[in-house]
């Protein structure tokens, strides 16, 4: 078949003729200088070929000169292209106005991001940005060489070690490597160490200044635990006492637990919304209307277009809206009381600190009212029971 780049751009048909001088009509065709190709005889009165479009509309004397009738069987190249594009003009407007918008899209800079940084705000790393030309949308042939933005970024921002500027896509990435300065101990006046709480002492280690307790030794809160003086009366010496102390504090902290627990449930209704998502905006396409249910969850799942390495700035987004019933359920009592262990152990546990432990327990009170269980316990533990105190010339 004689498809040259040529054929195609002038645009050729396959014909079907028939009639009874059909070679006659092929030799006043070619004596014409008609451009036919793949000529074929499927029998005497019937031929099929390829003739240009040009030459297609200068058959019609030659056919009524050899009596013949034709029948168009297929078309092709740009001509017919075009006629089919002019009939969906609207379908071929929309597809060029979709192309030329994603690429206005990714052209854009849609996120500004930094990583890296503790001390330094990240509202002043954003406002350095902004001044060397960084910011949310902004055209991405503005941007300066990442290399020149990094250098004039790291001037700008007293306090860093390195600044290095990467675009991804339609996101900028600002990365930070702090200077790290010398950490500066503070300046330590003498002082003793004492108990914080009234407490039974378990274990003391000194590690600098005089001990004055023992284990299963009682103290009250103030009492001296070390020492920060040193020496006889007459060769004294103040230190900085620092050590370890624990002791078993007692604790009678007061707790209630309902009789009845809220679980959530999804019953399985469910009303979908659909969003078409333009940057950090939605337009709600399906979905409108109050929701049906008195209480629900809502769920939500992004896409977003991606091109090659590049996250595109649009996307879609289904959203699940699930009704949730509360179930109430009874607890047996002694659930109850296991609960209500639980939670005083917890609470106290975490404003005694990590270290701490609970060594012994027990419920004083007792009672059930109200669809509550009230208890008192009584809570032993051990925990660090020193502080520091100046010690005052």
């Amino acid at each position: 078949m004689k498809s040259s780049f040529f054929a195609k751009w002038r645009g050729y048909v396959l014909v079907e003729i028939k009639g009874r001088q059909l070679e006659r009509l092929i030799n006043l065709m070619v004596q014409k200088g008609f451009q036919l190709w793949d000529i074929r005889f499927s029998d005497e009165t019937a031929v099929r070929l390829y003739i240009g479009l040009k030459d297609f509309f200068r058959l019609r004397p030659l056919l009524k000169e050899t009596g013949s009738r034709i029948r168009t069987k297929e078309r092709h190249g740009f001509p017919f292209m075009m006629d089919k594009l002019w009939k969906r003009k609207f379908f071929a407007a929309g597809l060029i106005g979709f192309v030329i918008g994603i690429y206005v899209l990714s052209s854009i800079i849609w996120r500004v991001q930094v990583e890296g940084n503790d001390t330094i705000e990240t509202s002043r790393i954003l406002e350095a940005a902004k001044q060397q030309g960084i910011y949310e949308l902004q055209w991405k042939f503005r941007l300066k060489d990442p290399e020149m933005l990094a250098r004039q970024l790291q001037t700008a921002l007293p306090g860093t070690a390195w600044v290095g500027v990467e675009v991804r896509g339609t996101h900028v990435v600002i990365k930070v490597v702090e200077s790290k300065l010398p950490e500066q101990k503070p300046l330590s006046s003498p002082r003793h160490m004492v108990a914080s709480k009234n407490a039974l002492v378990t274990s003391i280690f000194a590690e600098k200044g005089k001990p004055l307790v023992k284990a299963n030794t009682y103290v009250r809160k103030g009492d001296i635990l070390i020492s920060g003086i040193i020496g006889d009366e007459q060769h004294q010496q103040t230190v900085v006492a620092s050590g370890k102390v624990k002791g078993i504090v007692w604790y009678t902290p007061k707790v209630e637990v309902p009789l009845t627990q809220e679980y959530k449930v999804y019953t399985g209704d469910v009303k979908k919304r659909f969003y078409l998502v333009f940057g950090s905006r939605g337009l709600q396409v399906t979905g409108y209307g109050k929701v049906p249910f008195e209480r629900f969850e809502t769920v939500p799942e992004l896409h977003q277009l991606q091109w090659r390495s590049w996250t595109l700035p649009i996307g879609w987004m289904n959203e699940r809206v699930m009704e949730v019933n509360m179930i109430e359920q009874p607890i047996d009592p002694q659930e109850a009381k296991k609960i209500g262990l639980e939670q005083a152990r917890s609470e106290i546990v975490a404003a005694a600190g990590p270290d701490a432990k609970v060594v012994s327990e027990k419920i004083l009170h007792e009672k059930a009212e109200n669809g509550k269980v009230y208890m008192e316990v009584h809570l032993e533990v051990e925990e660090y029971i020193m502080e520091e105190l100046p010690i005052v010339p």
